[in-house]
C-alpha cells in the first residue's frame, strides 16, 4: 500500500458515529470537496441537502432499508442530480449519475481526511427509494437523490486497507497482455 495514498485507503465504511455533532466549517468543508468533483462540460448538476435534526436522521433511517446507523449519526447528506442541467450525450443520455458519484466519492474521502466516519447508502436508480427520500427531504419532482452519506464521528475504527486485485487489471487489451506494457 504506497502511504502517498492514505487519504484514499483510510476511508472505510462506518456504521458507528459518536454522539458528537459536526461543527459547521467541517460540514462547509466537506461541501466544497463535494463541489471540486469533476463534471461533464462543468454543468455541475449536483444540489446537496444537509440534515443535522435528528428526526430527520431517524425519518430516513427507517425509510431506507440500510440506513439504521442514521439513529447514531449527527450528520446526513444527500447528494442529489437535476438530470435537466446534466450534459446531455448526442444519444440523449445525461451525465448527471457520475457528475454526482464524483461529488459522494469527494464527500467520503474529505470526510476520511477530516477525521469523521461516513457511509454511502445507495438511493438512485431503486424509484422506491428515490420517492421515500424525496418525501422525507421535500424534493421537487425535477430533483433525483442519488445517495444519502451517514456522517459524524467515528464510534469504530476500521484500518486503512487497499482492495488492489491483479486479476482484474488487464493491460493493452482485455484478456490480454502486451509484453511490452510495463507493469
Amino acid at each position: 500500500m504506497d502511504k502517498r495514498l492514505d487519504f484514499i485507503f483510510k476511508r472505510r465504511s462506518i456504521r458507528r458515529f459518536e454522539p458528537q455533532p459536526v461543527e459547521g466549517d467541517k460540514v462547509q468543508a466537506l461541501l466544497e470537496a463535494a463541489m471540486a468533483a469533476p463534471s461533464a462540460a462543468n454543468r455541475q448538476p449536483w444540489k446537496f441537502v444537509v440534515v443535522t435534526r435528528r428526526e430527520l436522521l431517524d425519518q430516513l433511517a427507517s425509510v431506507h432499508p440500510y440506513a439504521k446507523m442514521l439513529g447514531e449519526a449527527t450528520l446526513c447528506i444527500a447528494v442529489c442530480g437535476e438530470p435537466a442541467v446534466s450534459l446531455a450525450s448526442s444519444e440523449g443520455d445525461r451525465f448527471w449519475v457520475q457528475d454526482c458519484s464524483a461529488a459522494m466519492q469527494n464527500l467520503l474521502l474529505a470526510a476520511a481526511n477530516l477525521g469523521l466516519g461516513s457511509v454511502w447508502l445507495g438511493v438512485h436508480p431503486t424509484r422506491q427509494r428515490e420517492d421515500e427520500i424525496r418525501e422525507v427531504l421535500g424534493l421537487p419532482d425535477n430533483i433525483i437523490p442519488l445517495g444519502i452519506a451517514a456522517m459524524g464521528y467515528p464510534a469504530e475504527e476500521k484500518p486503512a486497507q487497499t482492495r488492489y486485485d491483479e486479476t482484474r487489471v488487464h493491460r493493452e487489451i482485455y484478456g490480454g497482455e502486451n509484453p511490452a506494457c510495463p507493469r
